[in-house]
């Protein structure tokens, strides 16, 4: 198949495909007479796998290095991109659920608890794992994970009310200024907050928050809270890493 039927089937641009062939993710092999590259079978099933895994949020760079891994086998990723299609299924459909109730509570249909406002967020598992170790070492993530781990399933729920209400507390006050000594205060929070599973530093702190408006991923799941935290956020862990840094 030549390039323009590749991508009319597959819904993506000729664009996209000539970058995944300019990085080395997708590049068929064959050329017919007049210079064009041609897609085989094998392509095809090759820029299969590379949707799937972009539709799980993986990065293109982490997508090539494991599918050129000698190790990678293609029926055991399609087993377990299912797995993860499924669990991510599973958290679409509930947080769904959770919108159709807020309506009926907007209406006065129903009322809803504080705990039901935020059933199907789930931060419990970060699928951004990858960056955090490219960018800090495995250690800090290894050492949040191990102290995860060891928490009762009360002191994890815990943990998981105070980090929603550091989310909303921010959210409240994203439209000040991220010099404000509220704003200040309130991220400080966030940076004891991952203090209590890690070791982080405040260059580290700085670049997450960075991180916040670089990864489309994050930007998404925090502005769930409120739209433009994310930036917020970013701005406010950049002030705090440069004001304690100088103490």
């Amino acid at each position: 198949m030549h390039i323009k039927e590749v991508a009319e089937l597959a819904g993506v641009s000729i664009r996209t495909l000539h970058h995944y062939d300019e990085i080395g993710l997708l590049t068929p092999k064959k050329i017919n007479v007049s210079g064009y590259r041609i897609y085989s079978e094998a392509d095809l099933e090759r820029l299969q796998q590379i949707l799937f895994f972009k539709e799980l949020g993986f990065t293109l760079k982490k997508i090539k290095e494991m599918m050129n891994s000698s190790s990678y086998k293609q029926e055991e990723a399609l087993e377990i991109q299912r797995g993860m299609l499924i669990d991510k299924r599973k958290r679409i459909d509930k947080m769904i659920q959770t919108i159709d109730k807020t309506i009926q509570n907007k209406k006065g249909e129903i009322q809803m608890t504080d705990k039901e406002k935020f059933e199907g967020f789930d931060f419990s598992h970060n699928p951004y794992e990858d960056e955090a170790r490219e960018k800090w070492g495995n250690h800090v993530v290894d050492e949040s994970n191990a102290k995860i781990k060891q928490l009762s399933k009360y002191e994890r729920e815990s943990l998981e009310k105070e980090f929603h209400g550091i989310y909303r507390k921010l959210a409240e006050i994203r439209h000040e200024s991220p010099n404000s000594d509220i704003a200040q205060e309130r991220i400080g929070l966030w940076y004891d907050y991952l203090n209590k599973l890690g070791s982080y530093s405040l260059e580290a702190f700085k670049g997450l928050g960075q991180m916040y408006i670089d990864d489309d991923r994050f930007t998404k799941n925090i502005d769930k809270f409120g739209e433009g935290l994310a930036k917020f956020m970013r701005d406010a862990m950049a002030v705090y890493a440069e004001r304690n840094q100088s103490e």
